[in-house]
């Protein structure tokens, strides 16, 4: 059969799945591709349930013609099981198809885009050398429960065992652009063969998809590795990236690649050089823990927690008797679970902590009256015509006695190789101000919201660009240092 996968909503009116896709579920729609043709179609839509199918159709001559084939040998050109198995091109139709859905694009229907959604993704055939168990392991972190069988070589002679090949369901409440993603990243990692050159640019590609799920991912270095066909440079670069996201530099090991994927490439000189970052993440988290402590703040939200990075340091400090961790993505608050231990967290502790899934840009009464809500590189990631609409939940419908955000300077970006001032640190964000430009937004919010802002710089400050990142703090006019009045 044809590369097929199908997505299916059980949400609420679940044919709106048409407006997230952009693709109408009353006609079928055909896409030119490099190698063949792709197809989307609804199998069913009705309010109840809406799914739809990409299948992936293949033409044989224009993979050997394009020599779009990375396994050695020049047999593999002509027999092979692109025509027939999920992989990278079946990513590459994912992101001309849904292009627009995986960026989160939805105009006059960004609530329903920004909500996590009861889905359900098949994919029929996928290639994993690692089988079953390896599916779990790259899709369970982000959220999905996964039902992966193995496909037998010969139904007529099971004494051959199991092919290579797993039949996949994933289930879970994922925001649609984020599963969208998900896909786009794993599928090609767990083939381990892509069909074009893998460039520079393919760095941008996976951080971009990525995004910070994959910096909180436990096998990001796995990921990254299969992703960029283990080219030393290439890794060490996406990784040192992607660390800047996280708590940790990346490790030797993580640059390094498995010695089994070694033989199977050829790549075996990658080396195991360790990668040298500045700690800019754990400086940050202590400039806003301290800025916390100086407004004497107790009951605090996390807006925008991730994987729990700052929620791990509130929970060591006993000053904060209550924290609480939002984030729009399930995977990522599964994320949290796993990072805080949960499982086996103190009684003590686990009282103190509540996660929450919300979105930072509508209004939520259980945020309400908090001490503080912390925005820690959290509006960058929000496009700028909606930044109104964070606001007004913050700092009109919440309302805390503080507000701490953090975000990069753009400034600095000239001090990093590779980067100019007009360059954005990550493809995710969608915005980076220079200090002038924080500030100015900052003074006006803090002018109509009734609060006062302070600046700090966070990091080295350079006497000509100023720090890497800049912090406000917003205090709100009846709140006395020390404490609410």
């Amino acid at each position: 059969m044809p590369v097929l996968l199908t997505l299916t909503s059980t949400a609420p009116d679940a044919s709106a799945l048409g407006f997230l896709l952009h693709k109408h579920p009353g006609r079928a729609q055909v896409f030119d591709l490099s190698v063949g043709r792709a197809h989307v179609f609804y199998p069913e839509a009705s309010a109840e349930r809406c799914t739809v199918a990409l299948l992936l159709e293949v033409d044989p001559v224009e993979v050997v013609r394009g020599r779009r084939f990375s396994d050695h040998g020049t047999l593999a050109h002509y027999v092979n099981d692109r025509p027939y198995a999920a992989g990278s091109l079946l990513a590459v139709a994912l992101g001309k198809v849904f292009g627009t859905a995986m960026r989160g694009t939805c105009v006059g229907h960004e609530d329903l885009a920004d909500a996590a959604l009861p889905l359900t993704v098949h994919v029929p055939v996928l290639p994993c050398r690692g089988g079953p168990g390896q599916v779990e392991r790259l899709f369970g972190p982000v959220g999905w429960s996964v039902e992966a069988a193995p496909i037998p070589l010969d139904d007529a002679f099971p004494q051959w065992g199991d092919s290579r090949y797993v039949d996949v369901t994933l289930t879970g409440v994922v925001r649609l652009a984020d599963a969208l993603s998900h896909l786009y990243v794993l599928l090609p990692v767990l083939d381990g063969s892509k069909h074009y050159w893998v460039g520079p640019d393919e760095i941008d590609k996976l951080l971009r998809r990525g995004g910070t799920w994959l910096a909180e991912h436990p096998e990001r270095a796995w990921i990254t590795r299969r992703y960029l066909a283990h080219k030393r440079e290439f890794v060490t670069d996406a990784l040192t990236r992607l660390a800047a996201l996280d708590d940790e530099a990346p490790e030797a090991s993580d640059v390094a690649a498995d010695p089994v994927e070694c033989e199977a490439t050829g790549n075996d000189d990658i080396g195991a050089e360790a990668i040298k970052t500045v700690p800019l993440v754990r400086r940050r988290k202590d400039a806003v823990l301290q800025a916390l402590r100086d407004t004497g703040a107790h009951r605090v939200v996390d807006l925008g927690c991730g994987s729990g990075s700052l929620l791990h340091e509130l929970l060591r400090d006993n000053t904060f008797t209550e924290v609480v961790g939002t984030d729009v993505s399930a995977g990522a608050l599964a994320l949290a679970e796993r990072r805080l231990r949960l499982d086996t967290m103190s009684d003590r502790n686990r009282a103190r902590l509540t996660l929450l899934q919300t979105s930072a840009t509508y209004r939520d009464a259980r945020l309400a009256a908090y001490d503080a809500i912390v925005l820690m590189e959290v509006i960058e990631h929000v496009d700028a015509e909606r930044l109104p609409a964070l606001v007004r939940a913050v700092f009109v419908h919440a309302r805390p006695g503080c507000v701490v955000v953090t975000t990069t300077n753009v400034e600095y970006n000239v001090r990093y190789e590779g980067l100019g001032h007009s360059d954005l640190r990550h493809p995710d964000h969608r915005f980076e101000w220079s200090r002038a430009q924080f500030q100015s937004w900052a003074q006006s919010v803090a002018a109509e919201h009734g609060y006062t802002v302070e600046f700090r710089p966070v990091g080295d400050s350079d006497p000509e660009v100023g720090p890497p990142t800049q912090l406000g703090l917003f205090v709100r006019d009846q709140l006395v240092r020390g404490g609410v009045a």
